[in-house]
């Protein structure tokens, strides 16, 4: 079963990091194959509600961009260096396909053979010598092995055209020598006597015993084919060693992890047919054919407390979104397909998902529970919120049951350890839980940060501000702004980028309002920010 992602937004808070542990482990419950992901770093306070209830972190992930393992290459279509090249223009024939990789041991990639290498080999190459096995030899000739003295089979191509006695007495022969001959016991005679390296009849000759006795004193393999000799000599060249074709032992070549719009670019440039296809041990996993492209299979992922493209993973739009589950405004995220998209008016999406397994029928353990309860907390500030719902106090008061807390104590020490500023940078509180929006055209970041003392943040005050100042002239944002939320005063302190004093004071109804200027009654990014400066950008 194909692997499915589930994650939030980019700056993990603790709503979208517990609502895809949640979700996952309901899905796999109902027979889903998925994985919670994250897409940045998480907070302290993130990292206090993981630890409290022995969850592991999710791993992180770095984009969904469909990679040539996504793709329809042709795995597993490699040939042994020993292979004849026969074998390789057979599979080429089977397959529909124009190359093969050639592999040494352990599946190690040493070269790409393809058929415009084949075709130069028939019309320019030397066939009088030959370098292979003595088994490809019986497999391409359809031989009867008579004597074999050894595996390997070297030496230069030979064939008795002349009549019998001008052949002895005018071509002396050698051990390096591979013989094809009729029934002419003579020749046959000289040969076993010369201790030619190998002796090919043709026709399926008859060969004397006394012939055979003295081939086997002096090491001569012997092979007898049904082919006459005309059809041993097309054939004969073709046994050897696939390896031997090989011109080029460092074509381009692609890991299985390599980005697809990567490889197009790259073969934009060369205009290939074929690249062999790698892992990071350089072992050959198969052949892609530039065409496979077009036949692929997206990622699966689902989406929780976020359909803002922006806020989401790179490579969104290469994705197959199956479900979004948020509980925010509806965003800019669109889908190729019908999907399931649960959007409820609640404090947190965490909600939602503890809404999904009393649907579903299902048990919550205590650390799920712990993992749900602390998204909540987080996002309402322990029912505080304006945000919160009476569906929020549900499941509040049902998994702090389950998860053996009291859940204002518990919510309470889990936002003081989210608090402390202790070895964090300004860019650390600004990002801690940050989120991008986009209204007509224009683009605005917001950053929350909860304190108990804005006392310590205001003597960096200059700090804060140029902090903000230089992320948005780098991102290019039209405005930025720091909420500094106290959850006693139950108000926020807000500092904004120089440019954004236009856009504060007419949110705020006032003129040159200062940074750090604190704001009652708001605690909500959701209600009291975003909607308040959406509104300054759409007029």
């Amino acid at each position: 079963m194909k692997k499915t992602f589930i994650f939030g937004h980019k700056k993990p808070d603790s709503d979208s990091v517990m609502s895809a542990i949640g979700l996952s482990y309901l899905k796999n419950k109902l027979g889903d194959h998925t994985e919670p992901r994250i897409l940045g770093n998480i907070n302290k306070e993130t990292k206090y509600a993981l630890d409290y209830f022995g969850l592991k972190e999710p791993e992180y992930l770095n984009d969904v961009k469909l990679q040539l393992k996504d793709v329809n290459y042709h795995k597993g279509f490699i040939i042994k260096d020993v292979d004849s090249i026969y074998d390789g223009y057979q599979m080429m024939l089977r397959e529909g396909l124009t190359g093969v990789p050639v592999v040494e041991k352990n599946k190690q990639f040493l070269g790409l053979i393809t058929i415009k290498d084949l075709s130069h080999m028939v019309v320019n190459e030397n066939f009088e010598n030959l370098y292979t096995s003595y088994d490809n030899i019986m497999r391409v000739l359809k031989g009867e092995e008579i004597l074999r003295f050894q595996d390997e089979v070297a030496g230069n191509i030979m064939v008795a055209a002349y009549r019998s006695t001008t052949f002895i007495n005018t071509v002396p022969l050698t051990k390096n020598d591979i013989l094809i001959v009729g029934d002419r016991h003579s020749v046959i005679e000289y040969a076993v006597l010369s201790g030619v390296r190998l002796l090919i009849l043709s026709g399926d000759a008859e060969i004397k015993e006394k012939h055979i006795e003295i081939a086997r004193k002096n090491k001569v393999n012997i092979i007898r084919t049904p082919y006459d000799s005309y059809h041993i000599t097309r054939l004969l060249p073709l046994t050897n060693y696939i390896k031997t074709m090989i011109r080029s032992y460092n074509p381009t070549k692609f890991e299985e992890t390599e980005f697809v719009d990567t490889v197009l670019d790259i073969n934009n440039k060369l205009k290939h047919t074929n690249y062999p296809v790698v892992n990071k041990k350089n072992q050959c996993l198969g052949l892609l054919r530039i065409t496979d492209l077009n036949e692929k299979h997206p990622k699966n992922v689902i989406l929780v407390d976020h359909n803002e493209k922006l806020q989401s993973v790179e490579g969104l739009d290469e994705a197959n979104i199956l479900e979004i589950f948020d509980h925010h405004n509806l965003g800019n995220i669109t889908t190729s397909a019908p999907i399931n998209f649960r959007n409820m008016a609640v404090g947190s999406t965490c909600t939602i998902v503890y809404t999904l397994y009393q649907e579903r029928g299902v048990e919550i353990p205590r650390e799920v529970a712990g993992a749900l309860l602390s998204g909540i907390l987080s996002d309402t500030l322990i029912l505080k919120s304006p945000t919160a719902t009476p569906k929020d106090k549900e499941a509040v008061l049902a998994l702090s049951k389950i998860a053996g807390v009291d859940y204002h104590t518990y919510g309470m020490d889990m936002l003081k350890a989210g608090t402390s500023l202790e070895g964090m940078s300004k860019e650390d509180v600004l990002y801690n839980d940050f989120k991008l929006y986009t209204v007509n055209e224009k683009t605005f970041a917001i950053g929350q940060f909860f304190t108990m003392n804005f006392d310590e943040m205001q003597k960096e005050l200059d700090e804060y501000i140029s902090t903000l100042d230089e992320v948005a002239e780098a991102n290019h944002y039209d405005f930025i702004a720091l909420y500094v939320t106290d959850i006693i005063k139950n108000g926020s302190y807000v500092i904004f980028n120089t440019k954004g004093q236009e856009v504060v004071d007419v949110c705020y109804e006032k003129e040159n309002i200062p940074e750090g200027y604190f704001v009652e009654n708001c605690v909500s990014r959701k209600k009291h920010v975003v909607p308040l400066i959406m509104e300054v950008f759409e007029n």
